[in-house]
């Protein structure tokens, strides 16, 4: 149980610290390279997605990143998955071409909407 304990305790460490100091004030989790040139990668917006989210704000939090806010319960399933495997004993086997093809879908997502949110008609969809 110490992977998964590690892990969560590190993810709401971070939660808690996004909480505290709040990211939608500018250069207060320093400067994030992409957007300094100018282009939002798949992950801009996600710090104010998670300090939105520790206030309940589910609208501010899609504004600011839609694909984190959609992603979120995917990961929260994996997560209660992965814990309960090492809870019981029966670690959860997620079969290589799955694995694969998840990832392959995952990244081609992440890349679509970098582009989409960094073209006019996806403005919407930057932070």
């Amino acid at each position: 149980m110490v992977p998964p304990a590690l892990v969560v305790g590190g993810l709401a460490a971070a939660t808690l610290a996004l909480h505290l100091r709040d990211p939608h004030e500018q250069g207060s989790w320093g400067l994030c390279p992409s957007a300094a040139i100018g282009i939002y990668c798949p992950g801009c917006g996600g710090l104010r997605a998670v300090n939105d989210l520790t206030d309940l704000q589910f609208g501010a939090a899609a504004s600011s990143n839609l694909l984190f806010v959609v992603a979120l319960p995917f990961v929260l399933y994996a997560m209660v998955r992965w814990t309960h495997g090492r809870w019981t004993g029966r670690a959860w086997s997620v079969p290589d071409r799955r694995t694969t093809v998840l990832t392959v879908g995952l990244v081609g997502v992440m890349l679509l909407f970098a582009v989409v949110r960094n073209t006019p008609a996806g403005s919407w969809l930057a932070p």
